[in-house]
């Protein structure tokens, strides 16, 4: 006879150490299609070829609820074949590490790390550390790394600092290329609240037609925002009845990061404006980027062609931009997985009780589908 006063406390920390157990399906599977373009095999970042994702996911005793997302724009030493890169600033309350380089220069030279607002430092340490210690950088002086948060203190220990530089070290070293991403309460997302649920990482792709050139895009984001959530236009929100200021008090203040890859020849130029159309995505979902809250996208290409080499024998760089005229069919992928991402994240995540007891409970999604068909938005 199993004996229930161990076996359930036993069970809850089996589920906290291991957030893949007990995954809700993705809303796709359940009918839920998003936007007009067809999403990758996995309809996550890594469809974008050489794009390498990484967890750590931190999950101790009844406070500790955080962890690091690791983003590889490609496999080889980042640092000598830079990626061409933008990042727009939706709302600025947050602190994103880089900025002014990328801003300048146009590339990313290391790791996206993405963690919770008071590990930044940690963040920065362990790629520098990790950055310098690749072979071929044994001369590097500098280093410029990348880093997002978003603060998770409602459920976490967020003062207790408990992200090392051995943590962000250990998310860049298991990052994986190729293979499904692991969403919801994972990684940087492990204690993150999203439109006052349970939020996490979500991901989402999206592939041209090849008349449109076959790119693909893909985007990653750690959802931990307000607003008013709509899913597929439907308005999940006010039919919950679930949403800020109902009784002209609550708040709508977090924030969210969001990375866009693309393996499409685009310049820092252009992929600015790709970063400017994730905005719209998140607002699709009814985000409102309020006053407290940090939106920040950071958008990069991995086309090969285009890596910036940290030395070179010669004095010109030839590098293939699409036109202008070609960038249209991008935007729209980028708005349309921006928004899946940014739903995927709720539907992954799951009911998590952090420090001094809070609880966010999971997206209701028996409700949800309800609400779904009511509103004719089930495709099967």
């Amino acid at each position: 006879m199993i004996n229930r006063r161990y076996f359930f406390p036993c069970l809850l920390s089996l589920l906290l150490a291991f957030p893949g157990l007990g995954q809700n399906s993705r809303p796709r599977e359940l009918g839920i299609e998003i936007g007009i373009l067809k999403p990758g095999s996995l309809n996550a970042i890594t469809d974008v070829k050489g794009v390498r994702v990484g967890h750590v996911t931190l999950v101790k005793g009844d406070s500790v609820r955080t962890g690091v997302t690791a983003i590889l724009p490609h496999g080889g030493n980042i640092f000598q074949q830079k990626v061409p890169a933008a990042i727009f600033i939706g709302n600025g309350f947050g602190k994103l590490a880089g900025y002014s380089q990328v801003e300048e220069l146009g590339t990313i030279e290391t790791p996206v790390i993405l963690t919770n607002t008071l590990s930044i430092a940690a963040a920065i340490e362990g790629t520098a550390a990790y950055i310098l210690a690749q072979e071929g950088n044994e001369q590097v002086r500098s280093v410029n790394v990348v880093a997002g948060e978003t603060n998770d203190g409602y459920l976490n220990d967020i003062r207790g600092m408990h992200v090392s530089p051995a943590h962000v070290q250990q998310a860049i070293r298991e990052a994986k290329e190729g293979s499904a991403v692991e969403e919801g309460n994972v990684g940087a997302g492990t204690g993150t609240v999203c439109f006052g649920f349970k939020g996490g990482i979500g991901t989402s792709s999206r592939v041209l037609p090849q008349a449109l050139g076959g790119y693909t895009v893909g985007v990653l984001v750690q959802s931990n925002f307000g607003g008013v959530l709509e899913i597929n236009g439907v308005p999940i929100a006010k039919e919950l009845e679930r949403y800020p200021y109902k009784e002209a008090i609550g708040s709508s203040d977090g924030s969210c990061m969001i990375v866009v890859a693309t393996d499409a020849p685009v310049g820092d130029r252009n992929l600015k404006r790709m970063a400017q159309r994730a905005l719209l995505g998140l607002a699709k979902t009814g985000g409102i980027a309020s006053n407290g809250s940090g939106d920040y996208v950071i958008a990069f290409s991995n086309y090969p062609d285009n890596l910036v080499s940290y030395k070179s024998d010669t004095s010109v760089q030839q590098l293939s931009n699409l036109r202008n005229d070609e960038m249209t069919p991008l935007f729209l992928a980028t708005i349309e997985a921006t928004e899946e991402a940014i739903i995927n994240s709720l539907f992954a995540a799951r009911t998590l009780t952090g420090t001094q007891g809070h609880t966010i409970e999971a997206l209701p999604l028996d409700k949800v589908m309800d609400l779904m068909r009511k509103y004719n938005k089930i495709v099967r």
